[in-house]
């Protein structure tokens, strides 16, 4: 699986020609996305080289985001998700079109006041009522985004009510968004959300803020978002 069999005399060293042949591997699709990577101990055989060396490789490409570990069961090939950037849809159903279970883990669901950005986005005044929920989205019990959304608390059922699917929730008091704006930058992880998503510090994150409305203009949603660098790819059409 690892050919070595041009670099053993070169002055790079050994993790990082193993490295190498590993990310090649994954890139020309010879190793796909959930595929498991060998044993450190088979590796090592493959290449004679040390645990130390193999453990190291190993490490510069799950923080390159190609592997990951799963507790117990080993290191894969990280998958990459494609997001249409064109298109308007949420987490939850999106997640399931891709055969994953969605979860969530709640970090604030209340009702407040907006702040002043909030209210000059959604059009309101700053003493309107609005729904606050954060949370980390998870597909298959892995975090991969923190969401934070922002609605006007009239197009939503009773905050108790709302489950996975945000989208979902709006959609059952007719509210379902049919437009919409977002903008997408790089950025790096804080350290509370390198807690959060089970990255380390400083990793790559891809910040979202979206605001969405109705057909006849009324604004909805608010939201700003953080997911993983290392697991998404948004993706557009051009013609």
């Amino acid at each position: 699986m690892i050919d070595l069999s041009s670099g053993k005399s070169s002055s790079t060293p050994l993790y990082i020609q193993i490295a190498k042949s590993i990310r090649q591997q994954i890139t020309e699709g010879e190793i796909t996305a959930g595929d498991a990577l060998p044993s450190e101990r088979d590796l090592c055989e493959l290449t004679g080289a040390s645990r130390v060396t193999i453990r190291k490789a190993v490490d510069q490409l799950i923080e390159e985001g190609l592997l990951r570990r799963k507790q117990g069961s080993g290191t894969f090939v990280a998958e990459r998700i494609e997001m249409p950037a064109t298109y308007l849809g949420g987490f939850t159903e999106d997640t399931k079109a891709r055969g994953r279970a969605p979860d969530s883990i709640w970090l604030v669901r209340n009702y407040a006041n907006p702040t002043r950005e909030e209210a000059a986005m959604l059009k309101l005044s700053t003493s309107a009522v609005v729904a606050r929920l954060g949370r980390v989205r998870l597909s298959g019990g892995e975090p991969l985004a923190i969401e934070h959304a922002v609605v006007a608390k009239t197009h939503l059922p009773p905050i108790e009510e709302i489950r996975d699917s945000l989208y979902a929730a709006l959609e059952a008091k007719g509210n379902r968004p049919q437009q919409g704006r977002q903008k997408v930058r790089a950025s790096l992880a804080s350290p509370t959300e390198a807690g959060l998503l089970s990255i380390q510090e400083n990793s790559e994150v891809l910040r979202i803020e979206r605001i969405t409305w109705l057909n006849d203009g009324t604004l909805i949603e608010f939201t700003r978002s953080a997911y993983r660098g290392d697991r998404y790819e948004f993706v557009t059409e051009i013609r």
